[in-house]
């Protein structure tokens, strides 16, 4: 694995360029808006994106697909979940049986409600079996970009591929483990941003300590449920990409889902929030699939059910959590 193209360059693909860039012989970036990629080739900055980081002069930047994938080794894709069917569909005709595509996009294709690997995998599958493999865990762009030592994973059920990627990945701040369960990976990365949004609500309606524990707590027990369900390992879900990501999500600053919820406990409409958000909060179009999900698999999922509601039925925040006190008790 020597070249890597790296599609998105929002905040996290513009930080995986700074800190693979060391990695690989050539890394390629493909920006979307080309009056960008022209200024971020002088510049040597995500000025629309990420302002304050300097991109490695070994890191190319282009807005044409076709260059970008030329000759990679690796395709790590870094778009809203969205646009990766579209995206995918554009990259088709320049992609080789040899790539390797690795997904860093947390999130669930609505209406169909797929994993966004399976996505890539339906869409490449029209020229190739490709091998896929997932990147989560607990990130801030920022911190990445800002050499500060993180720790997420890769997984693939094709154990040597995730290796593969570990080794490829793995630097002096960005340590990768190999993980053979991509489903719960996924689901975790996916859900764990609608049950930050429950946070962002719980912070701006200054409700303390007690509930941002509890709503941690029964938020990983949800995704662990769904997960399981759906092919996933439970112990995937105790680790990174699961309780990692979680905690990270729901307490730090930097966290777009969490920052929803704070506004719409202000009383801000959604659109309103949405609109003014430079880069896609994902958990917004992820709750109406999660909720899909847990009826489709027979799943539990309180907190999902209530975000999907106030996002989407003019439930209000106070309204939201105050059902999710009034439920039935249960043992845990």
């Amino acid at each position: 694995m020597r070249n890597l193209a790296i599609i998105g360059a929002g905040n996290w693909g513009t930080a995986l360029a700074i800190v693979l860039a060391p990695r690989f012989e050539r890394v390629r970036l493909w920006v979307y808006e080309e009056e960008l990629a022209a200024r971020m080739a002088v510049t040597r900055e995500n000025d629309l994106y990420f302002p304050g980081f300097t991109i490695p002069i070994e890191v190319g930047v282009t807005s044409q697909l076709h260059v970008a994938l030329e000759g990679a080794d690796v395709v790590v894709s870094v778009m809203p979940s969205h646009l990766v069917r579209g995206l995918y569909g554009q990259m088709l005709p320049f992609v080789e049986e040899s790539m390797v595509f690795v997904s860093a996009t947390k999130g669930l294709e609505t209406g169909t409600l797929l994993r966004v690997s399976e996505v890539m995998r339906k869409v490449l599958r029209l020229r190739m079996d490709a091998r896929i493999a997932v990147l989560s865990g607990p990130t801030f762009a920022r911190e990445v970009a800002a050499l500060q030592p993180t720790a997420l994973v890769v997984a693939s059920q094709d154990a040597g591929l995730a290796e593969e990627v570990q080794a490829a990945f793995s630097g002096p701040s960005f340590r990768v483990y190999a993980n053979q369960d991509p489903i719960g990976v996924e689901i975790g990365g996916a859900i764990k941003n609608v049950v930050a949004i429950g946070a962002g609500v719980l912070y701006g309606l200054s409700l303390g300590h007690n509930p941002m524990a509890a709503l941690i707590t029964r938020g990983l027990a949800e995704m662990t449920r769904l997960a399981v369900a759906m092919g996933g390992k439970p112990l995937t879900l105790a680790g990174l990409a699961g309780l990692g990501d979680l905690v990270l999500t729901c307490h730090g600053e930097l966290s777009r889902n969490r920052m929803v919820g704070i506004e719409l406990a202000r009383g801000r409409a959604l659109d309103e929030i949405v609109g003014s958000m430079r880069m896609v909060a994902e958990g917004v179009k992820t709750t109406s699939a999660a909720v899909d999900l847990a009826r489709l698999y027979g799943v539990e999922m309180p907190i999902s059910q209530q975000m999907s509601e106030m996002l989407h039925s003019q439930v209000s925040p106070r309204e939201a959590i105050r059902r999710l006190m009034d439920r039935s008790l249960k043992g845990e």
